[in-house]
């Protein structure tokens, strides 16, 4: 079949950037990185790009088609033929572009190394023989454990693009996937380095890591694990956890957000008086509810019994991560005497 592609080119060495269209034959089988391998053969030998394993698990063909991310040998060309279209393919986003489709991972790293990403022993004596982990226990963590780091969420991340500093969805999603693991001893000291500014509370939930993901991690959903567990230590100094703090206060109360008590308590007294002016423009337009009147649910009894549930479920979860993962007898008769 024959496919046409426009390539994103930048040239470091005169900083200019340019649209090229290349048309090439390729087999009905091709993928993304299958047609930018026959251009650079064939075509252009100056195009430059990463690729490695070509089987979605190295992570090194990370791009935007038609800009969303995604990893270029995954991704079949047929159903692009069949509509029709000719796809813009361009380098991914929130990354510094070194040349062509290629991106300065090291920002990427930086993140990654911020977040501790080892377990942390809480200098405790190492076990004789190897930790034994439980299916449930390592079924925590199995998701996270599925990312390869190649940066596709990293790219559409609209939080990363507003923020630089923000950790990012990749960075915490290997973080939940310490927090949650039963062997790891970091506790607070661990869960403070994903707290406060630029850290779980600047995700602004738009999804679109989850959506963008090739390997199924949920980025987003990682990042809600690791925001429970702050929450869950009592970790309420940050306005993200606050915030958070008032939601869950609310519907126990009345089923419903407390929208009237949603900026005092995550902003603070003061910085919720400063509002005034903006809060008064609000309730000429209607949009303010009667505080002393809260709208609650009809059946506040059944939210409050799935809020106890929710409430019993976490802090079993949490005892369970707390309490370890089982150690293996050290006296091997024991051992025999167990299986």
């Amino acid at each position: 079949m024959q496919v046409t592609l426009k390539i994103e080119r930048y040239n470091p060495e005169s900083d200019e950037s340019r649209q090229e269209t290349f048309t090439v034959d390729v087999v009905e089988e091709a993928t993304l990185l299958d047609v930018l391998d026959v251009i650079k053969d064939e075509v252009d030998g100056s195009l430059t790009y990463r690729k490695s394993c070509r089987m979605a698990v190295c992570g090194s063909c990370g791009m935007r088609m038609d800009g969303a991310a995604v990893l270029a040998c995954k991704t079949p060309m047929r159903p692009v033929v069949e509509a029709g279209e000719v796809p813009v393919i361009s380098p991914m986003g929130n990354l510094p572009v070194l040349k062509d489709l290629v991106v300065d991972m090291e920002p990427f790293w930086a993140k990654f190394r911020a977040i501790k990403p080892y377990l942390d022993d809480g200098g405790e004596e190492p076990p004789v023989k190897e930790w034994r982990i439980q299916q449930e226990e390592l079924d925590r963590v199995m998701t996270e454990a599925l990312c390869i780091q190649c940066g596709c969420c990293v790219s559409e991340c609209n939080s990363m693009e507003a923020d630089p500093d923000f950790l990012g969805p990749a960075a915490l999603a290997k973080a939940a996937r310490f927090v949650n693991d039963v062997r790891d001893r970091g506790g607070k000291s661990r869960l403070e380095i994903y707290n406060g500014p630029h850290g779980v509370w600047d995700c602004t939930r738009c999804y679109f890591c989850n959506q963008r993901c090739p390997k199924g991690v949920h980025p987003r959903d990682a990042i809600a694990k690791v925001g429970a567990a702050i929450y869950q230590e009592g970790m309420h100094s940050d306005g993200g956890a606050r915030h958070a703090k008032v939601f869950v206060k609310s519907t126990h109360q009345t089923g419903y957000l407390l929208e009237t008590h949603l900026v005092p308590e995550t902003v603070g007294a003061v910085n919720a008086i400063k509002e005034i002016p903006f809060a008064l423009r609000l309730a000429r337009a209607g949009k303010v509810p009667n505080p002393l009147k809260p709208h609650k649910a009809k059946k506040l009894d059944e939210v409050r019994k799935l809020n106890k549930l929710i409430e019993s479920q976490e802090q079993a979860t949490l005892e369970a991560a707390n309490a370890g993962p089982t150690r293996p007898p050290a006296d091997p008769a024991q051992a025999k005497e167990s299986e």
